[in-house]
C-alpha cells in the first residue's frame, strides 16, 4: 500500500463542505455486470480478458477502448461504447449496493453531496434503481464532461454545481482511475474497498459501514472512519 494511504487503526475524522461519490463500486456493486459485459467484448477482439478488466474500472467505456486497442479510430470507440452502455443500463442482474450503502446514502440526504460518474444518465439511473439507493440531486454523469477520468474535470464540476470549493470538498472512490481524478481536483479521497487501497487515496475503508457523516451547526461535515474489526 502507498505510503500516503492511510487505513484507521483508531477512529480518524476529516472535515468537509461537500462530498462527491462515485458509483460503480462506491456505492453500488456492479462488477458482475461490468465483468459479463467487458469480458465478452475483449473476447470478441481478440483480447486477454483478465488484462482488460485492469483498466475498465473507473473510465468511460470509450477511454478504456482507446487503451486497449490504441491503433483504432476514436469514432469506433465512441460508437462501440454507445453499444456497451446500451447492454450495461439492460443488465442488472446482480447490480446490489455496497456493504453500508443504504444507510449512508440515508444520512446524507439534504447534506451537499453530488453523483460524479463515468456511466451516463441512463445507466446510473438503472443501477442506483436496482440497487435500491436515492438518487443525488446533483449528478455529473458522462453526458456532462468532456475527458473520462482520470481528468478531473468531473469532480470540480461537481463542487462547482454545489458551490463549494474543491479543497473543502471529500470524494469517495474505488478505482484508480477515480481516485487520480479526485486527487488532480485538489480534494481529499476516501478510498472504498480492495482496488481502492493500491492506488494511492488520502484514506482507505473496506466499505461504507466505516464511514459516519455529522452535520455540525456551521455547515461542516464530520466524517469518521472506523478502523476494521
Amino acid at each position: 500500500m502507498p505510503a500516503s494511504t492511510t487505513t484507521p487503526t483508531a477512529p480518524a475524522v476529516f472535515t468537509a463542505r461537500a462530498l462527491l461519490l462515485d458509483m460503480d463500486g462506491t456505492i453500488v456493486n456492479s462488477d458482475a455486470v461490468v465483468e459479463r459485459c467487458w469480458r465478452e467484448w475483449a473476447v470478441s477482439h481478440g483480447l486477454d480478458p483478465q488484462e482488460a478488466l485492469k483498466v475498465v474500472h473507473g473510465r468511460q467505456g470509450y477511454a478504456t477502448m482507446a487503451i486497449l486497442l490504441p491503433e483504432r479510430p476514436v469514432e469506433v470507440n465512441h460508437a462501440e461504447n454507445a453499444e456497451m452502455l446500451a447492454r450495461e443500463t439492460a443488465d442488472t442482474d446482480g447490480v446490489v449496493p455496497v456493504p453500508g450503502a443504504p444507510a449512508f446514502m440515508a444520512s446524507i440526504q439534504g447534506l451537499p453531496h453530488a453523483l460524479v460518474t463515468s456511466a451516463d444518465a441512463a445507466l446510473a439511473e438503472a443501477r442506483m434503481t436496482a440497487a435500491a439507493l436515492p438518487m443525488p440531486r446533483v449528478r455529473v454523469t458522462a453526458e456532462s464532461v468532456g475527458a473520462s477520468k482520470p481528468d478531473p474535470e468531473g469532480f470540480l464540476k461537481g463542487a462547482a454545481e454545489l458551490g463549494v470549493d474543491p479543497a473543502d470538498c471529500v470524494v469517495f472512490e474505488d478505482s484508480g482511475a477515480g481516485i487520480a481524478a479526485g486527487l488532480a481536483a485538489g480534494m481529499r479521497v476516501i478510498g472504498i474497498g480492495p482496488r481502492a487501497a493500491a492506488h494511492g487515496p488520502t484514506a482507505h475503508v473496506p466499505d461504507l459501514t466505516a464511514v459516519r457523516v455529522t452535520p455540525t451547526a456551521d455547515g461542516t461535515l464530520h466524517l469518521t472512519l472506523t478502523p476494521p474489526a
